[in-house]
């Protein structure tokens, strides 16, 4: 009590002192408030921005694919167009196990005197696993006759499990869940640097996407696949939304196996395809706690999800494939005979898609080009017609043995059944938690359905369960609880977006059920920046890719600007800027406090020509190129993309110049928008610089795109394939 007394005097004796004093921390603490009200706005508009662009690019894969399996349903087996897509919806062109095996046989694979990288013996054993794990981590690679062995057992185990695992903590003291890797090695090294490796006293849940974004997917599925053979009964795998190889072709891991494995990488990729569909869908701890990649829907039902025949979606994106039986017992897949197999398909196609008018007659199909199916009309005339043709060649190729046969097979497939487990699988693999009660198609994403908690509750009580742990969506903090803490979504990808953007978390459950939850950030980097520094890099990175946005709608933007610029001065206030770039992008991001770092701002007036001529289409031969085309090209860059891989059947990287125009054709059709043959002979002349009459897709998609005359982030690479150590290289640019 004396100090506080003397201290009183003191204060009595200097009152000044006292308000200046007591008017300081005030001032303090009212800058400081506002310094964290600013970097929360600064985290959430990046966040948003990275969110929206991703999302998007997935809605464009779902669109894109149906677009394509819905020319697969209307175009015969004869037209140039069908031939360039119909290889990625044979799933099943060898019918029996036995063939898949000797189709996958590694035992005419020598391995050179000169490999240094690790070998594996079967049954593989724990040393031999946690030696894979070493040798990634020091940059070595596993010799394809070692990765298809690997792969064929990890295939034959799978087929024995069960679509929903049902585990107990009884045997172990915890049982630790991870979330989304996406191809990030240094993630699941440092999990097991924390936390162990599987074991038997450590028992870990994967729960899906394992691949695409990252530079280390097949390392990552290889580890995984590996402590899987080791301890079946400790580790399991649940599916996520990107094991699919539809969705593969858009985000890098597609491409990723075809650079590291060029002579193999084919017959890994289509292994990995049937390992994928074997991947079990959910697992189930302790009968209280499920464990699902996306989510679910007011449809949900465990006991339908036990009992679906899960290897028959190849890619969740499309019903299964057509099975029928002949008389011999063969399974036959329908893309073998597509003109006796296909007489529903347009019936399983997604409600979403569209129609174009009728066809026509049968010897008039191979006359039609794409630009003749780009109208729209409605879906029932379709349906008979090509329903009545295909039951008329059914007909007359088909004996009547056969037709007994095969004619309860052609009614099962249209079956309410195999429609509602295609919905149930869906639902699980892409669908997202939202705040209010409900559930609706997420649109957002392009599959799935958003979930209230309503339905969480209403879910947990039929089934008798608790808690609900699923992935799918990157969180700031790694994680995140929501609906009355009864759903926990886990990210375990750190760094996702950029160096700094997000942590990354895993969880462990020990027998009281109750989550504990470990974060951690796997860049050395991100733990010497201060917050300031690590908002101010991940806003720098998010502000790119919005520039890039922009820059693709420019044409749309312009008009919207021109709008309020009715004397065509080049120049709008800054409110009716933020409104026409809103109305354009539909982002609903903070444009009036954004607009400072996007354009130069004159008393209060933008002059939004002089920021677009600050960017153009890197190309030193683009200039005689139409530049509708470019913007095209460049808004629509990852479909483009994605089309190539698709049209590239042997996966050499390389397409003919007749491949090149009927990918453009098809991306007109799918866009909707005309695209002359002089404008298509333009680009690809001005890309074949070596005139072999073929074109390289990595140097086609590398020729065109943006750069920003005012930063050079551009030399890193794609916001979703970035590294720290490719942006490491930044650090001391005086321009950044």
């Amino acid at each position: 009590m004396g100090c506080g007394v003397t201290k009183s005097n003191q204060y009595h004796k200097h009152p000044g002192k006292a308000v200046t004093t007591i008017r300081a921390a005030v001032l303090i603490q009212q800058w400081y408030r506002q310094y964290v009200a600013r970097t929360e706005m600064r985290r959430r508009y990046t966040w948003h921005i990275f969110q929206s662009v991703e999302y998007s690019g997935e809605q464009a894969q779902i669109k894109l694919y149906n677009f394509l399996g819905y020319l697969m349903d209307n175009f015969t087996p004869s037209s140039n167009e069908r031939n360039l897509i119909s290889h990625i919806f044979r799933e099943n062109e060898v019918c029996r196990d036995a063939e898949w095996e000797r189709y996958f046989c590694y035992k005419n694979i020598e391995v050179p005197e000169i490999y240094s990288g690790p070998h594996l013996t079967f049954p593989l054993t724990v040393e031999q696993a946690v030696g894979l794990v070493e040798a990634f981590r020091n940059k070595k690679q596993l010799h394809s006759r070692y990765v298809l062995q690997l792969l064929l057992e990890t295939w034959k185990l799978l087929r024995m499990l069960p679509n929903i695992n049902r585990i107990s903590t009884c045997h172990s003291k915890e049982i630790t869940i991870c979330g989304d890797l996406h191809g990030q090695l240094e993630d699941l090294l440092l999990i097991f640097y924390k936390n162990g490796m599987p074991s038997l006293e450590r028992p870990y849940v994967f729960n899906g996407d394992f691949v695409d974004r990252g530079k280390d997917s097949i390392e990552i599925l290889l580890i995984l696949f590996s402590f899987l053979l080791v301890y079946p009964s400790d580790v399991y795998l649940n599916r996520g939304n990107h094991e699919d190889h539809i969705v593969n072709l858009r985000y890098g891991f597609t491409k990723e196996v075809l650079t590291k494995y060029k002579m193999h990488g084919k017959r890994i990729l289509k292994l990995l395809q049937k390992i994928f569909s074997w991947l079990p869908l959910a697992t189930v701890i302790d009968q209280k706690v499920l464990i699902l990649h996306g989510g679910i829907s007011d449809t949900t039902d465990l006991s339908i999800i036990a009992r679906v025949d899960r290897h028959n979606y190849i890619s969740a994106l499309r019903p299964p494939k057509k099975r029928h039986q002949s008389l011999a017992g063969i399974s036959i897949d329908s893309d073998m005979d597509e003109d006796v197999w296909s007489t529903s398909r347009i019936l399983e196609r997604r409600a979403s898609l569209t129609y174009p008018k009728p066809l026509g007659a049968r010897n008039h199909f191979h006359n039609r080009s794409l630009q003749d199916f780009s109208d729209r009309l409605k879906a029932k005339g379709v349906v008979d017609l090509e329903i009545k043709r295909k039951h008329s060649i059914f007909n007359t190729q088909t004996s009547n043995p056969e037709k007994e046969a095969l004619g309860t097979s052609i009614e099962s497939v249209n079956s309410d059944n195999n429609k509602e487990e295609w919905k149930q699988i869906l639902d699980l693999l892409w669908s997202d938690p939202m705040t209010q009660d409900g559930c609706m198609p997420n649109e957002v994403r392009g599959g799935g359905c958003y979930w209230g908690p309503d339905v969480t509750e209403d879910f947990l009580n039929r089934h008798n369960l608790q808690l609900l742990i699923r992935s799918h969506e990157c969180k700031q903090d790694g994680y995140e609880f929501c609906h009355n803490r009864k759903v926990l979504t886990l990210f375990s990808a750190s760094n996702y977006y950029d160096v700094g953007s997000n942590r990354g978390a895993y969880v462990k459950l020990g027998p009281d059920l109750v989550p504990y939850l470990v974060q951690y950030q796997a860049s050395s980097m991100t733990r010497e920046l201060t917050v300031r520094q690590s908002v101010g890099r991940t806003e720098r990175s998010a502000l790119k890719v919005l520039r890039e946005q922009l820059f693709a709608h420019k044409s749309d933007l312009i008009c919207a600007f021109k709008t309020f610029d009715s004397e065509n001065t080049g120049l709008v206030s800054l409110n009716n800027w933020a409104t026409a770039v809103e109305s354009v992008m539909n982002l609903n991001l903070p444009w009036r406090m954004l607009c400072s770092q996007l354009f130069k701002n004159n008393d209060g007036m933008i002059d939004y020509n002089e920021w677009f001529n600050e960017l153009a289409i890197k190309g030193a031969s683009a200039d005689h190129i139409d530049q509708s085309l470019l913007e095209t090209l460049y808004r629509h860059r990852s479909t483009l993309e994605t089309i190539f891989r698709i049209v590239d059947t042997d996966n050499s990287g390389f397409i003919s110049m007749e491949d090149f125009r009927q990918t453009w054709k098809l991306l007109s059709v799918y866009l909707k928008m005309e695209i002359t043959d002089e404008a298509i002979s333009d680009l690809a002349v001005a890309i074949d610089t070596n005139h072999d009459g073929s074109i390289d897709i990595d140097e086609f998609m590398e020729a065109f795109r943006l750069t920003d005359k005012k930063s050079r982030l551009e030399r890193g690479r794609s916001m979703f394939m970035g590294t720290a150590s490719d942006l490491t290289k930044l650090e001391g640019d005086p321009n950044i």
